[in-house]
């Protein structure tokens, strides 16, 4: 299970896994994201906010993860891994090779500074900047 929350203003999502991600987790983000992206053509960014990498439910959910980078990545301008797991630092370096994204990792609580970052340079569509 995950919480995904949208600010419409600036483009940021933030995303919280609670536990091992499901397929029906990646459906969820859709539902939340994409009519965002259909309307804006893109996110500003994306915020993975969790203590540790959670793993996957099972060989499908982790197909489905890939599915949805695949399907994702070039729609998505940054992407910020808030995190104290050692994976933070992995998944920074080996997504940086698979994706279009700028994506950096920063630890646990600096929430606010990963936010900024995205923020720095893609205001959002609606900010008025």
């Amino acid at each position: 299970m995950l919480d995904v929350e949208l600010d419409r203003v600036s483009g940021v999502a933030v995303v919280r896994p609670a536990g091992a991600l499901s397929q029906s987790d990646f459906e969820t983000i859709g539902n939340v994201i994409d009519p965002y992206m259909e309307e804006h053509g893109e996110l500003t960014g994306l915020i993975i906010d969790t203590k540790d990498f959670p793993g996957w439910k099972s060989f499908g959910a982790m197909l489905k993860h890939f599915k949805f980078v695949k399907e994702h990545h070039r729609k998505i301008s940054r992407v910020a891994l808030v995190t104290d797991s050692k994976v933070g630092d992995a998944a920074e370096m080996i997504a940086n090779h698979f994706s279009s994204a700028s994506i950096r990792h920063f630890p646990l609580d600096s929430f606010i500074d990963a936010r900024n970052w995205i923020l720095v340079t893609n205001p959002g569509p609606d900010s008025g900047n």
